[in-house]
């Protein structure tokens, strides 16, 4: 069963842009709405002190019997021109009188919304109308020809009993100034998203500027030209700063202590070497043994030198060009294996360096040229690119190669999954740790274009 992808951004940048967004988008529309709402109740405003000025002129020419003095009544300017929406209505017991323009368009008007009074009992005194507190009441309503009206009422008293008076304009000059507002305020608001948005952009720049300068940061401390990170960061960061000069001074105190372990070792086995040597010497013995007892004390001498370079202090890292050392290795692999001649394509461009001892380096590509050479049919091909502070160096051949589950396997000391030949299960391993000691990495795959073993080995990048 598939994951379901998560729509929110994995990055760190990607998440605050996108809540950033969202919350400017949501901010806006409740602005949107809540200004068009206060234009509209100002526009309302003024519709409804026109009609509650035509309830009481009406209101006025209601006579004390519940009838309505048609001389009196006045209507203001549009109410009396047919057509135009506006209207008005006497709803008494004694009748009903309607202006002119409504009659002319057949306005439908709301009736009285409040029940009659009930009749009294038998014996008690009749119930007075409720009357408004002097405030007309608003209402809506549409004629027959659906046109939307905005609707006042109002409620007088007379000896026949309550009168509602209603006046009724078109809700359209309403609707219509609001259209015209809101398009400029529509417009308004889009060019301030986007002002935010740009302010947002901005702030986030600089707000992550101190992590790309942790990040620049930390890739010095890797590439050796800097033993901390400066402690000189704002406040939200300088926990995470001190955490981190702890793991490096972690790291850096046990590799001294594993790299003392070497130094011992190799001091201890200096001088039954030397020993030996002179054994060989009086026992006239063949060349192939001095130098295998030579190439021993080299190594027993090499890992003398880098403890003691180690303990000197010495932060600074040997720079090591690739090209010359794989060329130097092809040429002396050619001969130890020249009952196999294989072509050997190498691609490494001649600036490239790398941040590792010279011996080092030799041990770990030589350990993987060798392992391609002894299992490749016709072919081996030797690739190296700068990929940020790592150089990448692969190392693949045209054999049978490994699959995935045996790869794991491949990696342990001293275990060998081809009996064929004089080794010993351990360069692999070695290969990897040094890698590893060195800021480095190593991974083995199948070679897409060659179709054999694939060896990826990532080292740190010498400027």
């Amino acid at each position: 069963m598939t994951a379901r992808r998560s729509l929110v951004p994995r990055s760190l940048y990607g998440r605050m842009l996108a809540i950033s967004a969202i919350s400017t988008l949501v901010a806006l529309v409740f602005a949107g709405f809540a200004i068009s709402h206060v234009l509209e109740r100002f526009v309302m405003h003024g519709l409804d002190d026109r009609l509650d000025a035509q309830v009481s002129v009406v209101a006025r020419a209601v006579r004390p019997d519940g009838t309505l003095d048609r001389t009196r009544v006045v209507d203001l300017a549009g109410l009396d021109s047919p057509g135009s929406g506006w209207a008005w209505q006497v709803q008494s017991p004694v009748g009903r009188w309607t202006s002119d323009g409504a009659a002319a368009e057949s306005v439908v008007l709301p009736g009285p919304d409040r029940a009659p009074p009930r009749p009294p009992l038998a014996g008690q005194p009749p119930t007075p109308p409720r009357l408004d507190d002097g405030q007309p009441r608003p209402g809506e309503t549409r004629d027959r020809h659906g046109q939307r009206l905005h609707s006042r009422t109002s409620t007088v008293a007379s000896r026949a009993g309550p009168v509602t008076i209603t006046a009724i304009g078109p809700r359209r000059i309403v609707e219509a100034p609001l259209r015209e507002a809101m398009i400029p305020l529509l417009g308004s608001l889009a060019l301030l998203g986007i002002g935010l948005g740009l302010a947002t952009l901005v702030q986030l720049r600089i707000g992550f500027r101190p992590l790309r300068d942790l990040r620049t940061s930390l890739a010095a401390v890797r590439a050796g030209s800097a033993r901390h990170v400066p402690d000189d960061q704002p406040g939200e960061l300088r926990p995470l700063v001190v955490e981190l000069n702890a793991l490096i001074d972690q790291n850096a105190a046990g590799l001294a202590h594993a790299r003392q372990h070497v130094a011992n070792l190799a001091h201890g086995l200096k001088t039954p070497l030397a020993a030996l040597s002179l054994k060989l010497a009086e026992a006239r013995a063949g060349d192939d043994l001095r130098d295998m007892v030579d190439q021993i004390d080299s190594r027993v001498r090499h890992h003398l030198g880098r403890a003691r370079a180690d303990a000197a202090g010495s932060g600074a890292r040997a720079r090591t060009a690739i090209a010359p050392a794989i060329g130097d290795l092809t040429n002396v692999l050619r001969r130890i294996h020249a009952e196999r001649p294989l072509s050997v394509e190498i691609a490494v461009p001649p600036k490239i360096a790398v941040a590792i001892d010279p011996q080092d380096l030799d041990e770990m590509v030589g350990n993987l040229l060798d392992n391609a050479w002894r299992h490749a049919c016709a072919r081996i091909s030797v690739i190296a690119v700068i990929e940020g502070p790592l150089v990448s160096l692969a190392i693949a051949d045209d054999g049978e190669g490994l699959d995935n589950s045996v790869i794991d396997e491949a990696m342990m000391p001293g275990r060998r999954l081809d009996e064929r030949g004089d080794g010993h299960g351990f360069g692999l391993s070695i290969t990897r740790e040094l890698a590893e000691l060195n800021g480095g990495g190593l991974t083995l795959g199948r070679s897409s274009e060659l179709g054999g073993l694939s060896a990826m080995l990532t080292l740190p990048i010498q400027a």
